[in-house]
């Protein structure tokens, strides 16, 4: 099954297939991302002040987010001063929370060496960090659209069904205090549409929805009329799917 990834609002010149192998209707794990950007021009030495303080932000959020699925902090003063969060799927397990911060913390730092600010997201997790303050603000640059390349046969209608069933998620997030649901929904025939709505823990559960709600609208531009599809983004994301994909 393949699937297009695309950046928003600014990169729609970039695209580029993304392949993802499915078992049983399930995504398997890869120790690839789906995307990171480099978001801060920015640089710091391997020896500053801002370097030792983002290793030690990193070992934070990397012991401190499997717990519940979320970890936030900042460390040092001024200029040196990191801001960061890492964000777990949440169905994902403790260890594999774990599991998927190290990697991204430790990637993210190779892919935007000595950059000052920059955000990198896998299936099961995100991680996030930057010198400017963004605790409690949604993100709205930064984000990126994924689809299956396969199209349903009735666009309209199917667009409609999936914004009003990604919107009853989104409600069910905001009264959740993890920021996090899923669901399930009957279509045509027998098939089921799957969906998971997230956002970071650090919003207000008003601006959570608000985030969601911004995100389900883009789906005529992300996903119109694909059996799948995505909209991902610093501080929130949706997904739905013609197949089970979230972890019992």
């Amino acid at each position: 099954m393949s699937f297009l990834i695309r950046l928003i609002p600014l990169y729609y010149l970039l695209s580029f297939t993304l392949s993802l192998h499915i078992v049983f209707g399930q995504s398997t794990s890869s120790p690839d991302p789906l995307f990171h950007f480099c978001t801060n021009p920015k640089n710091y030495t391997s020896e500053s002040s801002y370097g030792k303080n983002l290793n030690s932000l990193a070992s934070y959020l990397s012991s401190n987010t499997p717990p519940t699925g979320f970890g936030l902090g900042s460390i040092g003063e001024a200029e040196d001063r990191v801001n960061g969060l890492a964000l777990c799927r949440g169905d994902v397990k403790s260890p594999d929370c774990k599991t998927c911060v190290v990697t991204a913390s430790d990637e993210i730092r190779k892919r935007c060496p000595y950059n000052k600010g920059a955000i990198i997201w896998y299936d099961n997790c995100l991680f996030k960090y930057t010198n400017e303050k963004f605790f409690g603000k949604i993100a709205t640059a930064n984000r990126f659209y994924m689809w299956n390349i396969n199209q349903v046969s009735d666009p309209a209608s199917f667009n409609q069904r999936t914004k009003e069933f990604l919107t009853g998620l989104s409600m069910k997030a905001e009264a959740s205090p993890v920021l996090f649901a899923t669901g399930e929904m009957e279509m045509e025939g027998s098939e089921k549409l799957y969906g998971l709505v997230q956002c970071t823990r650090d919003l207000s559960s008003s601006d959570c929805k608000k985030c969601l709600d911004d995100a389900v609208n883009e789906i005529p531009s992300c996903c119109d009329g694909k059996r799948g599809g995505r909209v991902v983004g610093g501080s929130c994301n949706f997904r739905y799917e013609l197949y089970p994909f979230v972890n019992a």
